[in-house]
């Protein structure tokens, strides 16, 4: 009674897992599916996988026929601009946090902590005007510029937080050999934060790379659009190209996999590596 009561209680278990596995598996095999398949109306995709057939007609309309290339190159250099700039500011200004006393450092540590709690979105409306008035709408600078601003904030916080384990001897002992303060944060601080500076990157990457409400508000023109505002375009009221926005819902997604895969192994290495002894 007691082996039939385990084998059901495991066969129980094995069910649940493989229901719950397919039933977050299937949407994405369904996407892959439509991305070649020559259907173009989700209603008359099959809901099995692969079963229109095999078919590379959708990724032959997303290159010949759009802009998709200029799209992701755009996508590609938003996110790569945002991510830079907000590793070069944010690690700057928490070595400044961690490092120096100065006036008015707690008055601007919690105007950050303050920014921090309100979302991006209650000021829409000012970033609007602001970039009005700058000529940064429709600018792929401009876009930058407003992940830049909204990622300062919260990622100072974090950076700051895990300067503040570092050892200061580590400063003090290269202070007395020359070092000037830009050299110790580039050649101390920087290294032995480097599991929180991937971790960074990571985000600031993501964020810009799935974007679609910013690049909807400041973008206009179809030369700066971004990858999700092209993709948009092909399942609106006046369009219904599903498979076609499969397909290139699938390219876009290949090189985030792959540098989420490079990053992930940076960050575990980092992780195990950077201990550092008083």
């Amino acid at each position: 009674m007691g082996k039939t009561a385990r084998f059901i209680n495991k066969l129980i278990i094995w069910i649940f897992l493989i229901g719950t596995s397919l039933f977050v598996l299937y949407p994405l095999v369904y996407v892959v599916s439509a991305a070649f398949s020559s259907q173009q109306n989700i209603a008359a995709l099959s809901i099995v996988p692969f079963g229109d057939g095999f078919s590379l007609s959708n990724f032959d309309y997303l290159f010949k026929k759009t802009d998709y290339i200029l799209w992701f190159k755009n996508t590609l250099f938003v996110a790569i601009a945002t991510t830079l700039l907000t590793i070069f500011v944010c690690a700057l200004s928490a070595y400044v946090f961690s490092r120096f006393k100065f006036r008015l450092k707690k008055g601007m540590m919690m105007a950050l902590l303050i920014l921090q709690i309100f979302p991006s979105f209650v000021g829409m409306v000012a970033i609007y005007v602001i970039l009005l008035r700058i000529g940064g709408l429709d600018t792929l600078w401009g876009l930058v510029l407003v992940y830049v601003a909204g990622n300062i904030p919260y990622n100072t916080w974090l950076v700051k937080s895990y300067m503040d384990t570092l050892p200061k001897s580590l400063d003090e002992a290269a202070r007395i050999d020359g070092a000037s303060h830009f050299r110790i944060f580039y050649k101390i601080a920087l290294p032995i934060a480097k599991p929180i500076i991937v971790f960074l990157g990571i985000t600031s990457f993501t964020a810009p790379w799935m974007d679609f409400i910013f690049p909807k508000m400041v973008l206009r023109s179809s030369k700066v659009q971004t990858v999700a505002l092209g993709l948009y375009s092909f399942v609106t009221d006046k369009k219904n190209l599903f498979s076609t926005f499969a397909a290139g819902s699938l390219l876009i997604a290949i090189p985030f996999v792959i540098f989420f895969i490079i990053t992930q192994k940076m960050l575990i290495t980092s992780l195990g590596g950077a201990a550092v002894k008083e």
